[in-house]
Parts: structure tokens; C-alpha cells; sequence
């Protein structure tokens, strides 16, 4: 059995909805695939590369980075 991601949920880096499984897979740089269980951080995340961001870099681009509360 192949491993892949299961246990989570799609969510839009632009509305903050989530997403179904299916428009995650296609949109990768507006998305962010968030695991069921994950810690509470109060950061920001890029869409795009899934990285930690800054508060001043997630300001500039509010359409690719998600606020994780």
C-alpha cells in the first residue's frame, strides 16, 4: 500500500474554506493541505511552499499564505 496523505483536510489560502480533496490536488499554490491533529502554531504558512513565513511576508501576500491560529 502506497503512503500518501491521509488524515486531513484542504484548505483555501484565499477564502481560508476548505477545499475538496480533488481542487487541493490542482491548485497546489493557492492550497494548503492541513493534517487532522496538527498543534495550534499562531503563525503564518506559505501555500506555496509550506514553509513558515513571517507576519510582514504573509501581509504582502494574503492570497498565498494561510494564518494558522
Amino acid at each position: 500500500m502506497a503512503k500518501g496523505k491521509s488524515g486531513g483536510h484542504y484548505r483555501s489560502a484565499i477564502s481560508g474554506r476548505y477545499v475538496t480533496s480533488g481542487h487541493g490536488k490542482r491548485s497546489p499554490n493557492t492550497t494548503v493541505f492541513e493534517q487532522t491533529g496538527g498543534g495550534s502554531t499562531g503563525s503564518a504558512r506559505s501555500a506555496k511552499s509550506g514553509r513558515f513565513v513571517s507576519g510582514t511576508t504573509a501581509k504582502r501576500n494574503p492570497k498565498t499564505t494561510v494564518r494558522e491560529s
